[in-house]
């Protein structure tokens, strides 16, 4: 397991799914964490809880990362928690929209960019004074960054614009100790992809992945985790794929 003692950390979008995942494990490992949520207040202080059960230090943060001023509200929300240092990033928090090329609206469009790209670029942007030298960012990349899978052309583009950004903070940031990576899942069973859930989303998911079974968000917090840590100290400008060898 990794060791992350004494590390601080914070993981937007951490109220469920892989957010939620994600905290638990950097918390396992040792980090205090701030979880933050948009809406799912109760769902992030059970976050919370749970962590502080295992003896643990958490606290839960709200901050509306669609909105233009979001990520700034936040950073200064996570200063005001962890002082002057921070560790982790994790921008987790993100929304997708199953919708075709034609019925992609001009105001999903934005919500799409506002959330998955904008937001992780000023969060890191404001929390650059306290990130640490050997500090580790780790953004969320995905799939459909890679793979034309599902209506989802708006959604993929920000991932993909995710990857451009991962590669240029790492060669930006590296001078000042700072790893850049990201992680891109495949189909996980969460609310966001709640199709998985259901026989067709099932075969579908098993129909392009080499592993048979469909994931959950279990699997992938623990490689954040890793990308975290010491363990991972020569890793930067990548996107590790989490995917159980989809369209290989």
């Amino acid at each position: 397991m990794a060791n992350l003692s004494g590390k601080t950390a914070l993981v937007t979008g951490a109220s469920r799914g892989i957010g939620r995942a994600t905290a638990l494990a950097l918390a396992e490992a040792g980090a205090q964490v701030v979880v933050h949520y948009s809406r799912g207040a109760k769902e992030a202080e059970a976050v919370v809880a749970e962590i502080r059960k295992a003896g643990g230090r958490a606290d839960a943060v709200a901050a509306d990362l669609a909105a233009p001023g979001g990520a700034h509200l936040l950073a200064k929300k996570v200063r005001e928690i962890v002082g002057d240092r921070l560790d982790i990033l994790v921008p987790n928090a993100g929304v997708a929209k199953n919708a075709t090329i034609e019925e992609t609206t001009v105001e999903d469009f934005d919500n799409l960019f506002a959330v998955n790209v904008r937001a992780p670029f000023f969060l890191v942007q404001q929390l650059l004074p306290i990130l640490q030298n050997g500090s580790s960012i780790i953004l969320l990349s995905s799939l459909a960054a890679h793979a034309a899978v599902g209506n989802l052309p708006a959604y993929a583009a920000t991932k993909g614009a995710v990857d451009a950004m991962v590669k240029h903070f790492a060669a930006s940031l590296g001078p000042r100790g700072i790893r850049v990576n990201a992680i891109a899942p495949g189909v996980i069973n969460t609310d966001m992809s709640s199709f998985a859930r259901t026989d067709a989303g099932r075969d579908f998911t098993l129909g392009i992945q080499a592993l048979q079974r469909v994931a959950g968000p279990e699997d992938v917090g623990p490689v954040v985790a890793f990308l975290a840590s010491d363990d991972a100290r020569w890793i930067t400008g990548d996107t590790v794929r989490v995917d159980g060898g989809s369209k290989l």
